[in-house]
């Protein structure tokens, strides 16, 4: 049993940030905590969920600060940035490089491949946090 497996069927709440439901966001924010031990912002203030221009500002200002760089090849626990339509607002946690754990719409968290399909070509890019550790195991 991998890591993700214990996420995989968390439903979706607008602004959930905990195992009774999350948004791709606060599912970031739930692995980032239980399984790497760090905090990220909750970030509760975007608005709803469907202003992707706001989830894209948000994306844009994490990706701007020193807190995230890009990755060059992925690894476990980097976040997958995707576009819907022209903006990025949709994120996704890297399982291992081409599949990823993320919120399915309004359903739950599920894994699916980020390298093609419906993701691969609104793939923006990888991003790792600073905190990330380089050899987690799990």
């Amino acid at each position: 049993m991998t890591w993700s497996n214990r996420f995989v069927g968390i439903s979706y709440d607008e602004f959930g940030r905990c195992r009774s439901g999350c948004d791709c966001w606060g599912l970031v924010v739930l692995i980032y905590r239980e399984e790497l031990g760090i905090t990220l912002p909750d970030y509760l203030g975007y608005g709803s969920a469907e202003e992707h221009h706001e989830i894209a500002a948000l994306i844009g200002s994490a990706e701007a600060t020193p807190t995230w760089v890009k990755a060059d090849a992925a690894r476990p626990f980097d976040v997958a940035v995707f576009r819907r339509g022209k903006l990025a607002s949709h994120l996704g946690v890297v399982v291992r490089p081409g599949l990823m754990i993320h919120m399915v719409g309004e359903d739950c968290a599920k894994l699916e491949r980020y390298d093609t399909g419906r993701w691969g070509n609104r793939l923006k890019g990888v991003f790792r946090h600073v905190q990330h550790p380089v050899h987690h195991e799990g």
